[in-house]
């Protein structure tokens, strides 16, 4: 293959590539997504882990979840891998739940397939972000982390 050749990537049945849309039906087919009450219990209860992935200027903006883990998306599998030289303390095991919180449930999205791919099949994404959980009225602090 030349260096003017280019490979195109196609889904199983030949065609074109996902779009986006259906990138996130497929993922979100693969796990069961958690609605923030729910969040709110399990992460009270000591049963799942709480992470943000929100950079910082929407952390900024729109304030904390008091005691969620916050770690930007593009750290997220080195941070949480509990075989990795980088993780975190609180990546202790592939038996661990984690709930991921982005901003509205996209990127979230996303980013729980892929800590499915490194293992940790307990993870999940929230419903609607960080917006559902405020729009709960569940517990947020204002400032940055």
């Amino acid at each position: 293959m030349s260096g003017a050749e280019t490979v195109q990537h196609t889904d199983h049945d030949g065609g074109q590539p996902p779009g986006i849309d259906e990138l996130l039906e497929r993922v979100r087919a693969g796990y069961a997504r958690i609605e923030a009450r729910e969040a709110y219990d399990v992460w009270r209860s000591g049963e799942a882990l709480l992470v943000d992935i929100r950079y910082a200027a929407l952390r900024e903006r729109d304030g904390l979840i008091p005691g969620a883990l916050v770690v930007e998306r593009n750290e997220l599998e080195w941070r949480l891998d509990p075989r990795g030289s980088h993780r975190l303390p609180e990546a202790t095991g592939h038996d661990l739940r984690i709930v991921v919180v982005c901003n509205e449930g996209y990127a979230s999205s996303l980013a729980a397939e892929s800590l499915h791919r490194l293992g940790l099949h307990r993870a999940t994404d929230l419903i609607g972000g960080f917006q559902a959980w405020r729009a709960a009225g569940l517990p947020v602090t204002t400032g940055t982390a």
